[in-house]
């Protein structure tokens, strides 16, 4: 343990020092600051002179801006950090020639790889509440609406949620670091990762789902069974995508409104007549309970990428030279 946490504070201080970090970290903020400022002033606009509405205070994190909301830029932009985190932790060792070094200390070797994973999980950690606190206190200042216990702590899983997100791109480019030897190359891999599993999936799932289930017009306005179909084979491809996972759950957590992550409600004359029954937030709970699928697959697929890095990285043989 002694190891892990000296090689830790090690990371630690090279992270807080690194220049591409700092510009990294204060692009995140500025984004996230106007995207916060342009919702508060529109939320503060909207409900001036008018009751505010239950859960008021996180619409500053819902609500799109000019663009985007917050959970949304976190979605597209956040795997960023963890890839800046973790692109060179191991191979810009064996560059230096210092790889070596930290393994003949008096340490031992999978407490590089831990020590190394631990220090760019507290990095994101620190980053992305500190964020939360700022838009949170911005949002105080702009609508004066202060979060009751609920709205709290559906902040907090939602931070839980963003940390293994993020937590993730970072076990992925710790284990091209691992992979690769050259520093360029698994940073491009890193990154052609994130296009692929942000962008291309998206469009992928469309294309194969109308391949899979195809809809025509005219019979799906005679049987909506083959639209629901063919949505509910584009949104299982989708779901390969981890930003997918990422963007649902943390719509369920943070919107209590929502009742489902389906994109596509079908309903027949009784429940239109009895719609009015669903216009009630959901509790914590049971908003938890429908992403819990979600949140159990980005979790385990954080684990298994940083379990990967960690095998392949124990069975490396390590040169003085």
């Amino acid at each position: 343990m002694k190891g892990i946490t000296t090689i830790c504070r090690k990371e630690l201080a090279d992270h807080f020092s690194s220049t591409r970090f700092i510009l990294l970290f204060y692009l995140i903020l500025m984004v996230s600051l106007v995207t916060a400022f342009i919702v508060g002033s529109g939320l503060r606009d909207e409900l001036k002179d008018v009751a505010k509405p239950t859960f008021v205070f996180l619409m500053l994190f819902t609500s799109p801006g000019k663009l985007f909301s917050l959970i949304q830029f976190i979605a597209i932009f956040g795997p960023l950090l963890g890839i800046v985190l973790g692109f060179d932790a191991v191979n810009r060792e064996r560059s230096a020639r210092t790889l070596s070094k930290l393994v003949s200390q008096p340490i031992y070797r999978d407490s590089v790889i831990n020590g190394k994973f631990l220090a760019g999980l507290i990095t994101i950690s620190i980053m992305l509440v500190s964020i939360v606190l700022i838009i949170s206190g911005l949002g105080l200042l702009l609508i004066g609406v202060v979060p009751g216990p609920e709205e709290i702590s559906r902040l907090f899983i939602y931070l839980v949620i963003s940390i293994f997100y993020i937590a993730f791109w970072l076990g992925i480019s710790i284990l091209f670091s691992v992979g690769f030897r050259s520093v360029a190359t698994s940073a491009l891999a890193a990154i052609a990762c994130w296009i692929f599993f942000s962008f291309f999936v998206a469009m992928g799932a469309s294309v194969m789902a109308d391949a899979i289930s195809p809809v025509d017009q005219a019979r799906a306005s005679l049987n909506p069974e083959l639209l629901i179909k063919h949505e509910q084979t584009r949104k299982i491809i989708s779901l390969v995508s981890p930003m997918t996972l990422y963007s649902e759950a943390t719509t369920i957590i943070l919107d209590p409104l929502r009742k489902t992550t389906q994109s596509i409600l079908l309903m027949g004359p009784m429940e239109r007549l009895s719609i009015s029954r669903f216009q009630s937030p959901l509790p914590l709970s049971e908003s938890v309970y429908i992403v819990f699928p979600h949140l159990i697959s980005l979790m385990a697929i954080t684990l298994v990428c940083f379990a990967t890095s960690y095998t392949v990285f124990m069975r490396q043989e390590v040169r003085s030279t």
